[in-house]
Parts: structure tokens; C-alpha cells; sequence
């Protein structure tokens, strides 16, 4: 499957889960009915994958956990929160960068219409879905 192919059946995926259960459940049942949907699909994927980090020449093996990674291609960050912050999307983008995946989806459960809580993210153009606000701007000073 192509990169877009593979955004749009996660994208595709959200939105029956968002339509059977709507905004409340915690992130963990959220990621269970992900990668059930992902199985159905055939997608291949990872969960809950440990991210490295080394500095000052010290490997920190698990410095960082990422939700999901689908068809090696894609890091998906699922949340249940009240409202997305900037530092969520500074996070995925640590998390993209760190893993050198140059896709991104980032989704909040916990919205009225899933829409409003997902976010798309190219690594190295800083660009997402929604644009990025002035803050977002400031903070986001990630390298590719």
C-alpha cells in the first residue's frame, strides 16, 4: 500500500471506532479496537514501540514509547484527552524524527467529531492538517 493509502484506512479505521463508542472510553480500549480494525485490514504493525535515545554517548533504550507504527510507515499517537496541546504535537514529531518515520497521525478520542482531534503530520515540512498555530511555531523547532 502506498503512504496515503495507509493514512487514509488508519483515518478510516478512527472514525468507525469514534462512531460506535464516541468521545469517553480510555486511550488503552481506543488502541485495542485500532489494532483490531488494522488486523481486519490486513495492515502490519507494532504497538507500544520503544524508542532510543542516546545521549552524551548513554543508549536510553526505552526513552520513549510509540503507540503504534503501522506498515513501518506511519507512527500513530492515540489520545483521550480533554483537548490537544502544542506539546502533543511537539511530541510526535520527537517521535518521528527519533524512529525516521515521515508520516504522523496523532488522534484524539475524546472529541465530539473525530475531525477535531486528528491531526496529519509530514516530518521536515513542520506541516499538518489544521496548520499550525503561532505557538505551535514557536515551540515546533524540530530538525529532519
Amino acid at each position: 500500500m502506498e503512504l496515503d493509502e495507509i493514512t487514509g484506512a488508519i483515518v478510516d479505521a478512527g472514525v468507525r471506532i469514534h462512531r460506535r463508542f464516541g468521545p469517553g472510553l480510555f486511550e488503552s480500549v481506543y488502541e485495542d479496537c485500532t489494532t483490531h480494525e488494522l488486523r481486519k485490514l490486513g495492515l502490519s504493525f507494532q504497538r507500544q514501540v520503544a524508542l532510543p535515545l542516546t545521549y552524551d554517548g548513554r543508549l536510553f533504550p526505552r526513552a520513549f514509547i510509540a503507540d503504534l507504527i503501522v506498515e513501518g510507515q506511519v507512527l500513530v499517537e492515540l489520545k483521550s484527552i480533554e483537548r490537544l496541546l502544542p506539546i502533543h504535537s511537539a511530541q510526535i514529531l520527537t517521535y518521528m524524527r527519533i524512529a525516521n518515520i515521515d508520516k504522523g497521525l496523532l488522534i484524539n478520542f475524546n472529541s465530539l467529531r473525530l475531525k477535531d482531534g486528528l491531526k496529519s503530520f509530514i516530518r521536515g515540512s513542520l506541516a499538518h492538517q489544521g496548520g499550525l498555530t503561532a505557538d505551535e511555531l514557536e515551540l515546533l523547532t524540530v530538525q529532519p
